[in-house]
Parts: C-alpha cells; sequence; structure tokens
C-alpha cells in the first residue's frame, strides 16, 4: 500500500501540479478503481484536495507555511479594510481561513461591539455553520465536499445544517449569490451574517464576513462586504 501511495505522491512535483484520476492511474500503471481508492482516502486525510482542475496537493503536504499567502501577509493586507468596514457597517468584522471542516480565525474587528461576540482570534468554528464557512466551501468540488464531510455532520443550533444534501443545495445557493453566503443563527442562536471568499487561482484562500444580531439588515451591509473583499484581492495581486 505505502508503495502505491508513494507512486501516486511522487507525481506532484510542484505545489501548483494538478492531476486528473486518468493521468494519475496511467503514469502510475495501477488500475483505475484503485488509483480512485488510493486518492480518496488521500483527499480525506488532507495529503491532497480535489478541485474542478483535478488533484492538487494538500494542506498536509504543504504545511501551513506552504500555501501561497501566508496567514500574515493576508492579515496584513486585510487589516485597514476590516477596520473600514467595521466603521462603515457598525458591525463587527471577521476574517477567516479554511482548514479542513472547520474555519481559523485570522482577525477579529469592531470595537465594543466585539465582546458580545463569541469569537476570538486563533479559535476555530464549524464551517458550515457559518458565512464565513459557506462562502469558502461554495468554491470547492463536490466531491471534495463529501471528503471533509466524510462523517456525521455537526449542528451548534437549530437552524445548522445537519445534512450533506442540504449542505450541497446550501452551496448552490451561495454561488447563485455570485458568492455571498447568508448565515441566521446557524452558529449563534441570535446572531447572523453575511461573507465572501477571497479567491485564488486554485480556489479560496479566504473569507471575510459581518456579524450582527438575528435583526440585522444583512442584505443591505452586503455591497459593502464585496467592495472590502475586492480592495484586499487587489492589494494582494499588487503585493505579490
Amino acid at each position: 500500500m505505502m508503495e502505491r501511495v508513494t507512486l501516486i505522491m511522487d507525481l506532484f512535483e510542484r505545489p501548483h501540479t494538478h492531476l486528473t484520476l486518468e493521468t494519475v492511474s496511467r503514469r502510475t500503471h495501477l488500475p483505475r478503481s484503485t488509483t480512485h481508492r488510493i486518492l480518496d482516502q488521500l483527499v480525506r486525510l488532507d495529503w491532497l484536495r480535489h478541485t474542478v482542475a483535478g488533484y492538487t496537493l494538500g494542506r498536509r503536504a504543504l504545511g501551513l507555511g506552504g500555501r501561497e499567502i501566508g496567514h500574515s501577509a493576508l492579515r496584513s493586507a486585510a487589516a485597514p479594510h476590516l477596520l473600514d468596514l467595521a466603521v462603515r457597517t457598525r458591525m463587527v468584522v471577521h476574517l477567516a481561513v479554511l482548514d479542513g471542516p472547520e474555519i481559523y480565525y485570522l482577525d477579529k474587528v469592531g470595537g465594543r461591539a466585539a465582546v458580545d461576540i463569541p469569537s476570538k482570534v486563533g479559535g476555530r468554528a464549524v464551517a458550515h455553520c457559518t458565512g464565513l464557512g459557506k462562502a469558502m466551501l461554495a468554491w470547492l468540488s463536490p466531491e471534495e465536499i463529501d471528503a471533509r464531510y466524510a462523517h456525521l455532520i455537526e449542528r451548534r443550533t437549530d437552524h445548522s445544517i445537519g445534512h450533506l444534501d442540504h449542505l450541497h443545495r446550501e452551496l448552490r445557493t451561495v454561488r447563485r449569490r455570485n458568492g455571498l453566503a447568508i448565515d441566521r443563527g446557524e452558529c449563534f442562536p441570535d446572531l447572523g451574517c453575511v461573507g465572501l471568499a477571497l479567491r485564488g487561482p486554485e480556489g479560496p484562500i479566504g473569507a471575510i464576513s459581518v456579524v450582527g444580531d438575528g435583526s440585522s439588515s444583512l442584505e443591505l451591509v452586503a455591497p459593502l462586504v464585496v467592495n472590502a473583499v475586492k480592495a484586499v484581492s487587489e492589494d494582494l495581486l499588487l503585493a505579490g
């Protein structure tokens, strides 16, 4: 088994390499069914990712420091725009990245209002229960979603998504909204948020959201979130 895994992993010489199932099977001379089974296991273990372009190196293979845009660079580029968004909306603003089936909070801005939101920089939350997470999950392939949620989907509140089919439907809705993801009481009962992903050439690299109480008019602040994401993306391009 280890020899076959090594044969497959050796094909991914560079971080940006994308290979289809057929290509991996042909180059390793392994049966297609065997190749598919091993690739599926490697995706579940985060050694590979399955994207629309094919299989590519995952989080474990790259290491957290091997991502195209490091956390510190992303946080630095986003910081002024997060503050501006918090001032304009008078709401709490989050920056997060996707890590398996969870999100990892990189920043949180909002003055006194931030104290009332039960999240913290360096903390984590279940991705499918948050606007941030759904915004990023929406740009992964259905196969990768299935791999990340191979086990029971955790529910945080009565409003949380609890089934894989429901999650796929919700992500299709997010894509129809041009990437805007809305959470109303799915992570915390009395809170709502709207989030949008920052997208790189190979998928989501982070997301920004604004959070308010459950009665907040999230649709009204959505254009400001869109503008903030555009501004951060432009700054990242200039920095790169």
